[in-house]
């Protein structure tokens, strides 16, 4: 199976904050047997974060892309199948980036690794 890492799992991983990660979502990222993809959404909702000083990065956006693509992750851009799979989702979750998300797994039909419990509300594989 396909995985989609929320932001969250990613910058978690990333920044060696491994022990923020379930057993089960480190151990699927760190599963090479799997196509782990992070979407264009987490590098825009990252940039933002540094760009407002919430978040650091060693060489910001930039170095956040090198290193999700050093960590063998694939990019995976938005497509307009995602917006419009995101217009058919119930308003349970207001944070766009996160219904963006939500909207891109279900339509690539992949697993999505997040903690976030309001993504449960969806019909989405979510794993933790």
């Amino acid at each position: 199976m396909d995985y989609l890492l929320d932001t969250h799992a990613v910058l978690w991983f990333l920044n060696g904050d491994i022990t923020s990660l379930s057993d089960t979502a480190k151990n699927i990222i760190q599963d090479q047997q799997h196509t782990k993809f992070v979407s264009m959404a987490s590098v825009w909702e990252a940039g933002i974060k540094i760009n407002l000083g919430k978040l650091v990065f060693p060489q910001n956006t930039t170095g956040f892309i090198n290193q999700i693509q050093k960590n063998g992750f694939e990019l995976l851009p938005i497509g307009a199948n995602h917006i419009i799979a995101l217009e058919q989702l119930p308003l349970i979750h207001r944070d766009p980036f996160d219904r963006l998300l939500v909207a891109t797994a279900i339509f690539e039909q992949m697993g999505l690794i997040s903690c976030d419990s309001n993504i449960k509300l969806y019909p989405v594989n979510m794993v933790w």
